[in-house]
């Protein structure tokens, strides 16, 4: 939009329009266009501060028509500050929540109106304020719709890939229960046979010996902890979770480890989340999930080589770096995270201290 509002600057530049005034604010406004060009290019996120002087030039592109806008354009509502304008209020209200699209975009509204009546006394200006005032309501109750929309996406995706974790660690922990169950059988069961077989004519020391392993077994399994607390095999399921990544290549070096349960669920779900930023925003498809043991500390770190990002400027309205990250190993006890990222990629760092 920026490239055509240049183009139809150039094409109307006739008398009384001041080439002194058009072509300055037309090279600031073009440089403010290229940088939208870039943000795209790199699917970046859009900078709030490019926004905000995008939103200043216009107003004063508004507030200085009377140099910049032919009278018969203004007459007949076809002046390109009237296009800008528009332009400028959807991406106020795609950038900013409604407490500050509305203002600023009421204000984009105003300095045009106030620019027409300093070119043009007479002319009407409050059909072209009306145009303006629907368009700023329509992008912001869009952007409301679209922003819960996307807030119940993220929350349905969010419980379903925990659910999917929840079962592979059910799966992973009765599995452990069957390998329990059958030493049980190859132990006490054996042993109780044998003596049933008359083996054992009268006590030995091997007998004695192979009774207090099977007692052990026995006493160990009686005193498992609850479901939560059973061990799992954490280089089992991050092995399973990063087979699960969908249009990531993921090179692993898992050291195999148990951690309860809960701990290993909790590594997984930020893993699974980490490995989906990846996938939608780093623009590559290769990653690398390590885990080890490091200082006392279980470590899985998830890392990249694509796009980095700052993560004090996501949005507050997805939860996925926050809180599927960030919160979800910090709120264990023992447990933390931290990310850092730049031009070099992103490194997830999960940790917990047994």
């Amino acid at each position: 939009m920026g490239s055509v509002a240049v183009v139809a600057a150039l094409f109307g530049a006739v008398p009384p329009v001041s080439v002194a005034w058009l072509a300055p604010m037309l090279l600031v406004h073009l440089v403010v266009t290229l940088l939208y060009v870039r943000v795209f290019w790199r699917k970046d996120l859009l900078p709030r501060w490019l926004v905000a002087g995008d939103v200043a030039i216009t107003v004063a592109l508004c507030l200085a028509q009377v140099h910049l806008v032919p009278p018969e354009a203004l007459v007949t509502g076809s002046s390109w500050v009237h296009g800008l304008v528009t332009m400028t209020i959807v991406m106020a209200g795609v950038t900013w929540l409604p407490r500050a699209a509305i203002p600023v975009g009421l204000a984009v509204a105003a300095g045009f109106a106030a620019g027409v009546r300093l070119a043009s006394p007479a002319h009407d200006v409050y059909g072209p304020l009306g145009i303006h005032l629907v368009q700023l309501l329509a992008i912001v109750l869009l952007m409301t719709l679209l922003r819960r929309s996307a807030a119940s996406a993220d929350a349905f995706l969010r419980e379903s890939a925990r659910a999917e974790i929840s079962l592979m660690v059910e799966r992973l922990r009765r599995e452990d229960e069957l390998r329990q169950v059958g030493s049980i059988h190859e132990t006490s069961l054996h042993t109780l046979t044998m003596v049933g077989l008359g083996t054992y004519a009268e006590p030995s020391p091997t007998l004695r010996d192979q009774v207090a392993t099977d007692l052990a077994a026995l006493e160990q399994l009686r005193d498992q902890p609850h479901a939560g607390s059973v061990p799992i095999a954490l280089d089992a399921l991050l092995d399973e979770v990063a087979g699960r990544a969908t249009g990531l290549d993921v090179r692993r070096r898992l050291t195999p480890e148990t951690v309860p349960g809960d701990v290993a669920e909790r590594f997984a779900r930020a893993v699974t989340e980490a490995l989906a930023n990846i996938a939608l925003h780093a623009g590559v498809r290769e990653a690398e999930l390590v885990s080890g043991r490091r200082d006392g500390e279980i470590r899985v770190e998830v890392a990249d080589a694509g796009r980095g990002f700052d993560q004090h400027r996501l949005p507050p309205d997805r939860f996925g770096v926050r809180g599927s990250i960030l919160d979800t190993m910090r709120s264990l006890p023992n447990g933390g995270a931290e990310i850092s990222s730049g031009d070099r990629g992103t490194r997830v760092s999960l940790w917990w201290r047994p």
